[in-house]
């Protein structure tokens, strides 16, 4: 029977500063722990936590061990767990709790504009007290986004996030937002930190130092990082126990209910189109999507594509108008081996992406 709390991780930052990637990076190198995942992220089809879900069945022998089918990964994927805290992330401590011989640790990556604070506050509640603790909140920054004043990889993406979620109880600046996601860091994470030069990281590290407290370390990663065990294995185990502490945390967001400002949200049009075809030729699937970032007004498009005779999933990803593709995982035997991709803009005329689209699909063999 366990005896210690289970510790849980809490990954925060905005949209583009690397989260998903620091999450995968765990599941696939670190070895022998059980691992829970809460992700928390918005759109039709959560691609973030199928991302991590494909890790963990790719990871059994050289990886984080999954928890078997009944879930290990639990998507909150309508509103910002911060303001859900009672009606969805709960329930779900309640069930891992439930669960607490089988895990040995929780991670949870929240969306782009979630402010750590409620989250660690339910850590304080009895039921989940007794047996799980925060082993650190770590903030994840984007250091060019922060170095040039942007604070967000794609401001115009993070703000589509914001009108996206009518569960948003704060809005503020993305200056404030950063200050509120670093004064409850228990660690930095920098990332990015190869594309800075050496006035730009100063910079960086000027701003951290300002608003995370004085104890907090900041450590400036690169890509390398998810392929470093050694280093992924010293993010967990940190024995922050942060809920002891949280309540004493001033934030922008505190002040701003104190003071009875009102929270207004903008309410702006804003599309979420899912596009699902068969196998596709990888090339022109990714010349047209590149073709289509630049004629309409797309903030976000993420997925996977089946490219005919490649045994591995490909990833696709678009911020803004750049264009990534990599291959993640074998297909599993029982998957199908299918393309879909979530877009994310505002004014998106669904037919003319599928349109576009459509023209990459391959015809299956007879």
């Amino acid at each position: 029977m366990k005896l210690d709390k289970i510790p849980a991780t809490v990954v925060t930052g905005f949209l583009g500063s690397g989260k998903t990637t620091l999450l995968a990076g765990i599941l696939r190198r670190i070895t022998g722990k059980r691992i829970a995942v809460i992700v928390n992220e918005f759109g039709e089809q959560d691609i973030d936590s199928s991302l991590l879900r494909g890790c963990a069945i790719g990871c059994e022998e050289e990886g984080a061990q999954a928890l078997d089918e009944d879930g290990s990964i639990f998507e909150l994927a309508n509103g910002c767990i911060c303001c859900t805290v009672e009606e969805e992330f709960l329930p779900v401590m309640k069930k891992l709790v439930a669960r607490r011989d089988d895990i040995d640790h929780i991670l949870i990556e929240t969306s782009g504009l979630a402010l750590p604070k409620p989250l660690v506050q339910a850590f304080n509640w009895p039921e989940v007290r007794q047996h799980c603790t925060v082993d650190a909140i770590i903030t994840v920054v984007d250091g060019p986004a922060v170095a040039a004043g942007r604070y967000a990889s794609d401001v115009e993406r993070v703000e589509a996030q914001r009108r996206a979620d009518d569960s948003l109880d704060h809005d503020p600046s993305l200056r404030e937002l950063l200050d509120d996601q670093l004064s409850a860091a228990d660690l930095v994470l920098v990332s990015k930190s190869d594309l800075l030069a050496e006035d730009e990281r100063r910079r960086v590290e000027a701003l951290v130092a300002d608003k995370a407290p004085e104890s907090v370390k900041t450590l400036f990663i690169d890509p390398r990082l998810a392929d470093d065990p050694a280093r992924l294995e010293a993010l967990m185990g940190i024995g922050a126990a942060s809920e002891e502490g949280i309540d004493r945390i001033d934030n922008h967001h505190d002040r701003h209910h104190a003071e009875g400002a009102h929270h207004d949200h903008a309410h702006d049009h804003f599309d979420g189109v899912t596009i699902r075809l068969g196998e596709v030729d990888a090339e022109v699937l990714e010349a047209r999507l590149a073709a289509l970032l630049k004629e309409h007004e797309i903030y976000r498009a993420k997925g996977f594509a089946a490219i005919p005779g490649k045994p591995m999933r490909r990833v696709i990803q678009a911020v803004g108008e750049r264009l990534d593709g990599y291959f993640d995982r074998l297909w599993a035997q029982d998957e199908p081996r299918r393309t879909e991709l979530v877009i994310i803009g505002r004014h998106l005329d669904r037919e003319a992406l599928e349109a576009a689209l459509a023209g990459a699909e391959r015809a299956t063999p007879a």
